[in-house]
């Protein structure tokens, strides 16, 4: 009996293994099958998370808009909030609770390293804005100038404080845990403000050079998502499977028309296209510079005489606004592609749910994070005149020499200009 047991079990064992093997042949059909339903246009509840994610999108605009007419400050304070709010929600993403319960206050070490960064990165660019706005009260600028001659060795103070601090902390048989946050917080630190303080380098240029990427981020994200939502039938990258050719083509020929016009539109606004020098609030005014100064072009022989146009003008500007909308439409799209691997290494959805329908401020950020540099660079490298101009010579004056130093600059000039001036007689 137990001969035949034995044999009538063995050729069921052997079916199984066999049938076993040939499961992994079925996958690609399967995995084609739901590529398929996952894209945009046969998903059953798309009209219901459209008018979610639209709703939300109105509040959002609505509120930016806001803040770009409040200004320069409340622009940067806004750019402050997203960046506490990427680091909560990258913080939580390898977060376990078992561990934190073990470490009481370590959670506390890793704020500690975000506002040292914080403090290091956006010192140095407001720095100089800082002294241009206190040189009228003697008391607050030699305390300004104080901490500005000393940020550097306060910041690294501070860094080496959370330092000892961690090694203080270290705990037996946590020590992998440890390290890793570590490692994932200085991670965190160089994901969020080595990339989004170029955008406060970009807003104290002019909001221009920081409104119009952002914008074309937005409308390329908007387009790309109706385009996919109406026509999208072929997958475009297999770490977002509702991205498809047709909704990332169409967003890339509205985002260069955008980008051309919105140009236009913008920089007639001299809020939007004069520099800020301090940390004032008051209306700007300045000359705009020959980039917002309309060139006027014929059209005759290109039209029929009965086109009531002759000539255009364009600013040109716009011809740099292409290249920020190229690279807004073609290159800034990888950022996004990025957050979506990230994602999925970490089996997540989202970085977080503070927006309905969007997700967290993490997965609204990821390509603006990428546009942001590129604008910057790109600002730097093609647009800002290389010239030294008396406002910068004062700027480095104001930064660098002492209230002693200044007067002896300027008994010195004089002498050079009384000497000019004999001379000249």
């Amino acid at each position: 009996m137990q001969k035949d047991s034995t044999s009538s079990d063995s050729p069921v064992n052997h079916v199984g293994r066999v049938r076993h093997r040939k499961r992994p042949t079925e996958v690609p059909s399967d995995a084609n099958k739901a590529s398929e339903t996952n894209l945009l246009i046969n998903d059953r509840n798309k009209y219901k998370s459209m008018l979610i994610r639209t709703y939300s999108s109105i509040w959002m605009i609505g509120g930016f808009v806001l803040i770009i007419y409040m200004g320069h400050l409340y622009i940067c304070a806004m750019i402050v909030v997203i960046q506490i709010f990427m680091a909560k929600e990258l913080f939580n993403l390898l977060r376990r609770a078992n561990e934190e319960r073990q470490l009481p206050g370590f959670r506390l070490l890793n704020w500690h390293f975000f506002f040292t960064a914080m403090l290091f990165t956006y010192g140095r660019f407001l720095s100089r804005h800082l002294v241009n706005t206190v040189t009228s009260d003697s008391l607050l600028y030699k305390l300004v100038n104080g901490l500005i001659k000393y940020q550097m060795f306060i910041c690294y103070f501070l860094y080496i404080a959370g330092f000892v601090w961690f090694i203080l902390t270290l705990k037996k048989k946590m020590y992998k845990y440890q390290f890793s946050q570590y490692a994932w917080t200085h991670m965190i630190l160089l994901m969020v403000f080595a990339q989004s303080s170029f955008t406060v380098a970009n807003i104290f240029e002019g909001i221009f050079w920081f409104l119009l990427p952002a914008s074309l981020i937005v409308i390329n994200d908007i387009a790309a998502y109706f385009f996919g939502f109406f026509f999208g039938k072929t997958p475009l990258i297999k770490l977002s499977p509702k991205k498809t050719w047709e909704g990332f083509i169409g967003a890339s020929v509205t985002t260069m028309i955008s980008a051309f016009v919105l140009a236009n539109v913008m920089g007639r606004f001299q809020w939007l296209t004069c520099p800020r020098k301090d940390l004032s609030t008051g209306w700007l005014q300045c000359d705009p510079g020959p980039l917002f100064k309309p060139e006027y072009y014929s059209l005759s022989g290109l039209v029929p005489q009965w086109f009531p146009w002759k000539e255009v003008a364009i600013m040109p500007v716009q011809w740099h606004a292409l290249a920020l909308g190229l690279f807004a439409s073609i290159i800034a799209p990888f950022g996004g592609f990025f957050a979506s691997g990230f994602k999925r290494a970490f089996k997540v959805k989202d970085f977080g749910d503070s927006i309905p329908g969007h997700g967290g401020i993490t997965d609204r950020m990821d390509c603006q994070m990428v546009m942001a540099v590129f604008a910057y660079t790109y600002y730097q490298s093609f647009v800002m005149s290389q010239n030294f101009s008396v406002e910068m010579i004062l700027e480095q004056i104001l930064r660098n020499l002492t209230f002693e130093e200044q007067k002896i600059l300027y008994e010195q000039l004089g002498n050079i200009f009384h000497e000019r001036q004999l001379m000249q007689t």
